[in-house]
């Protein structure tokens, strides 16, 4: 007859393997003058991101493939575990199917920022960051004054400052710079084919805006694309997956992968994002028979647009002190686990937008430990590089 020990082990053995992503946005970065040289990953007080790591398998990924641009929409899809340069088609596409919308053939997406630009120089690219509710008043007269049912073009509320425009195909043949690349410069008004018409939105917008309560100055297009077409993530992997985010970019994602997108009140895509609520999404749904749970917090990209050191600092040990903590302590009870950390893409303070370098990656199983390291851009540069989307099957490896 076995005794308490034993039952407890034999049902420990019974139980299936709970796998963890956690997203830390654009929190890779390059040395930083008021750290003294070091990165925010260097300096942040991350006690239980060390002590994982330390047991961890650390490596060095290529989240963004050689010759794509280093957005966020590359980088999550190469961390679901999809080859971006097979499956990429623009970013605009991927945040409207997080909206429910799904193109017709002959319709293209745009991101519409509400932005702040004064004397031809972008002050702000997240244009005050609204509230998704007063956005979604702006977004209501820009249809009104601005939409064309009969052209087919029309505008759709998202999270803040990001939003979205469908538009007919002949607008697609643009080059539209992003509005975060050009924080503090004169801004590059799209060119090409269809360069005037995507300008003359954009200034049509102005009128609409200074009529407003929002700080924004006028709206900025951005980003188009076709609906890209991912086959379902459950039927590639094996598993059933969930993911929580502020961002409608990476809802997108998950959505088009026919994976749970789960939503909480205060996931803004902000610094005051709610990092608890995240953490215990993530527990509840893998103790509900979810499989793999994505966590993604935007604050750490944000912090490296604005060039806001304290800030990236404080949204790192945020992720250590109210996620981490406590996601590890409940995964141990929910019996094995695995994890991988590692952000989208690198944003760094000094440039102020994102870049193609690679990325620290850290790959922890509780079953087994591993040589470890330190996780931090210096601590792998020395090793290997892996392909981002590669990561998926090497933490669902058996």
């Amino acid at each position: 007859m076995k005794n308490n020990e034993d039952e407890k082990d034999s049902c420990q053995d019974q139980k299936s393997m709970k796998y963890v992503i956690c997203v830390p946005d654009g929190c890779a970065d390059l040395p930083v003058p008021e750290l003294d040289g070091r990165t925010p990953l260097e300096v942040a007080n991350m006690p239980n991101l060390d002590s994982l790591a330390a047991k961890s398998i650390l490596g060095r990924a290529e989240v963004i493939p050689s010759g794509m641009p280093p957005g966020s929409d590359v980088g999550n899809m190469s961390i679901f575990g999809y080859d971006p340069s097979q499956y990429h088609t623009g970013r605009a596409p991927i945040e409207v199917a997080a909206l429910g919308i799904k193109l017709r053939p002959d319709q293209t997406a745009f991101r519409c920022n509400f932005v702040k630009v004064v004397d031809g120089v972008m002050i702000d690219y997240a244009g005050g960051n609204p509230s998704s509710d007063e956005a979604e008043k702006v977004i209501a007269q820009l249809n009104r004054e601005l939409g064309n049912p009969d052209e087919g073009i029309s505008f759709l509320p998202g999270v803040s400052f990001r939003n979205a425009m469908i538009a007919p195909m002949d607008f697609v043949d643009a080059v539209c710079v992003p509005p975060h690349d050009l924080t503090g410069d004169p801004v590059v008004l799209p060119s090409g084919r269809s360069g005037q018409k995507i300008s003359d939105l954009m200034a049509a917008s102005e009128e609409i805006l200074a009529a407003s309560n929002l700080e924004a100055t006028g709206i900025w297009l951005w980003g188009q694309g076709t609906q890209p077409q991912l086959p379902s993530f459950s039927e590639v992997n094996g598993v059933n997956a969930g993911l929580v985010t502020a961002v409608d970019l990476v809802r997108g994602i998950g959505k088009l992968a026919e994976m749970k997108v789960c939503d909480i009140p205060g996931a803004t895509g902000w610094y005051d994002t709610d990092y608890e609520g995240k953490r215990d999404m993530a527990l509840r749904e893998l103790e509900g028979g979810l499989d793999l749970f994505i966590i993604h917090v935007e604050a750490t990209d944000e912090a490296g647009h604005a060039g806001n050191v304290e800030a990236k600092v404080e949204s790192l040990e945020n992720w250590d002190s109210r996620i981490l903590k406590g996601l590890i302590s409940g995964l141990e009870d929910l019996g094995p686990w695995r994890m991988l950390m590692l952000p989208d893409h690198a944003t760094p303070l000094t440039l102020r937008t994102h870049t193609p370098d690679p990325v620290p990656y850290l790959l922890f199983d509780s079953e087994k430990d591993s040589d470890g390291g330190v996780f931090t851009e210096i601590g792998v540069s020395e090793m290997p590089l892996t392909q981002g989307y590669q990561l998926m099957k090497a933490l669902l490896a058996n």
